[in-house]
């Protein structure tokens, strides 16, 4: 990267399991430098390769992380209803191929059942807590959801809780929401 260029900045991505739900919420916000260039934007998604459910959030480069999803969904199709196998898969290939290796992003997918980190040094880590959060208010919104994990609250209460308390915080993610919910 051109070291005068300022650079994409953003995201907050937190995914809470909890009695058999798990909720990913992502914010809306994409900056450049110090400029919001959109605040609308859609990190969570729900993808269903051969009729299988998988919710992804992304932090980092957008099409990089489209470009991920794409391989995950082709690893999905190879190895149906098998998430921890195709992510570890995705993994190999993003650190073992030339033009992948470049991608800058990270992913957190689940099926439900399985809770997952995806990243480019070829990591597939499962969460401590039934908690994942990654992008720049990860540590906030991961700190925040570790701390109303004891309450009454939902998987998805808390996992928007934390997004709120998140974007209070970093000034590069919003409170605009997108949420996907599967169950385990």
């Amino acid at each position: 990267m051109n070291d005068k260029f300022p650079g994409w900045h953003g995201t907050t991505i937190v995914a809470v399991r909890k009695n058999g739900q798990v909720a990913v919420v992502g914010d809306g916000q994409v900056s450049l430098g110090q400029t919001v260039i959109k605040g609308s934007a859609r990190k969570v998604r729900r993808i269903s390769p051969g009729g299988f459910d998988v919710v992804c959030g992304f932090a980092g480069s957008t099409a990089d992380a489209f470009t991920l999803l794409e391989r995950l969904e082709t690893k999905l199709e190879a190895s149906p209803g098998q998430l921890a196998r195709a992510s570890v898969e995705l993994a190999k290939d993003w650190r073992t191929d030339k033009y992948l290796r470049n991608l800058e992003a990270m992913l957190i997918v689940t099926d439900g059942k399985d809770l997952l980190v995806i990243t480019g040094a070829g990591d597939v880590l499962e969460p401590e807590h039934d908690i994942a959060a990654i992008g720049s208010g990860g540590n906030f919104a991961l700190a925040a959801a570790r701390a109303m994990m004891d309450t009454d609250r939902t998987a998805e209460e808390i996992a928007r809780r934390a997004l709120e308390i998140a974007s209070d915080i970093c000034v590069y993610t919003n409170g605009n929401a997108t949420v996907e919910v599967i169950n385990g």
